[in-house]
């Protein structure tokens, strides 16, 4: 039976997380759930899966954590307990679903004890990731990729090595506003935003979408992830959902990862690997998919991805404030404070606005993440 710490556990992926771990009885537990200040959800998943430990980000509702959960269940809080628990707790596998640069700090305590991380979490990558890579490398822990993009792409590479690949291919649907016209962006009302074609996901991560500058997070997080060169990294809009990315290898063959659009898949894979366990989950029905569609971004509709490659080439703590710059143009979004175009355009200020740090710390990380927020709301 696996352990596991679920990092997140009241977010949309850790919700997933515990509907794959009840289906399989007798393979995982979970040993502790995290939570920011979801208390009411966290204290009914610690009365189900009986964890040792429940972990609340916001220290002011340790009290009420401590009172609510069952007995034999031990409460922390703050992400200094978090951190700690992450990197020394005896467990298979992290899981980190923590959404945002909060993962950082926890992630890179994992990873420094030489653990497992399955990482739901994309930003931490793109903010850090030479630094990641730089623990990776000197503390051998490992990261196996929860976005569906990524844990397509580690299946299609297998035990290959980079130098074997011309050319990445990451696929996205296109958004929620794919055959929308530009022009009619900023009078939709929220609802439309959200309202994503394939996936149920999290709020922020579906308006990333259907700006599609959660295309070019993951391409920034591919190249640190797979040590792929930006420019043989490529995103394709497929609307049917079903190839999550393709290798294309030097020698001209292609392989491509495909399951239907359900986190599930690769939640699942993640908790077995290396195992793989047979699922119920809905399958791929060619006989009902007639066809596998294909076509080029529109840069000029949605700009975000261009800005995101231009960040990776920058390098340093570009990118970094490119993701915060972006959590924080879209919380305003997501309060109806700023129009839909503005979350790019405060993006792009904030980059460009930005002296890049070559070779950053994690705390120059930090400081860059706290300045990029503050641009942005200086900017709005």
């Amino acid at each position: 039976m696996k352990n596991i710490i679920l990092l997140g556990s009241t977010g949309s992926v850790g919700t997933n997380v515990l509907d794959v771990v009840r289906r399989y009885p007798g393979h995982f537990r979970v040993k502790a759930v995290a939570s920011n200040e979801n208390i009411n959800l966290l204290i009914k998943q610690a009365e189900e899966f009986k964890p040792e430990v429940a972990v609340i980000g916001n220290r002011s509702l340790y009290r009420e954590l401590a009172a609510g959960l069952p007995r034999g269940v031990k409460a922390l809080a703050g992400t200094e307990d978090l951190e700690k628990m992450a990197a020394e707790m005896p467990a298979d596998v992290i899981f980190m679903a923590i959404s945002g640069t909060a993962a950082l700090r926890p992630l890179v305590a994992a990873l420094g004890s030489g653990r497992t991380v399955a990482l739901a979490s994309k930003e931490p990558i793109v903010s850090a990731g030479m630094i990641i890579r730089k623990v990776l490398d000197e503390k051998g822990g490992r990261i196996i990729p929860v976005d569906s993009e990524h844990s397509a792409v580690m299946q299609c590479l297998g035990s290959r090595k980079a130098a074997d690949v011309s050319t990445l291919y990451i696929t996205g649907s296109g958004g929620p506003l794919k055959d929308r016209p530009a022009e009619d962006f900023d009078s939709l009302p929220l609802k439309e935003v959200l309202n994503h074609p394939k996936w149920n996901m999290g709020r922020k991560i579906t308006v990333d979408s259907a700006t599609l500058m959660n295309k070019g997070l993951e391409v920034i997080e591919a190249k640190w992830l797979f040590d792929i060169p930006a420019e043989k990294i490529k995103v394709v809009i497929h609307p049917e959902a079903i190839i999550h990315a393709m290798v294309e290898f030097a020698d001209g063959t292609i392989s491509a990862g495909m399951f239907s659009p359900d986190m599930r898949f690769p939640i699942l894979r993640a908790l077995a690997f290396p195992e793989i366990l047979a699922s119920d989950f809905p399958k791929v029905d060619f006989s009902v998919t007639r066809a596998l569609t294909f076509f080029q971004p529109d840069n000029r509709k949605f700009p975000a991805l261009e800005l995101a490659y231009g960040a990776l080439r920058s390098g340093g703590t570009a990118p970094a404030v490119l993701n915060s710059a972006n959590e924080a143009a879209v919380k305003l979004f997501l309060e109806e404070k700023i129009k839909f175009s503005d979350i790019v355009r405060l993006v792009r200020k904030a980059v460009e606005g930005h002296a890049v740090i070559k070779d950053p710390t994690l705390d120059d990380i930090m400081r860059c993440h706290g300045w990029a927020i503050e641009e942005v709301l200086r900017s709005c």
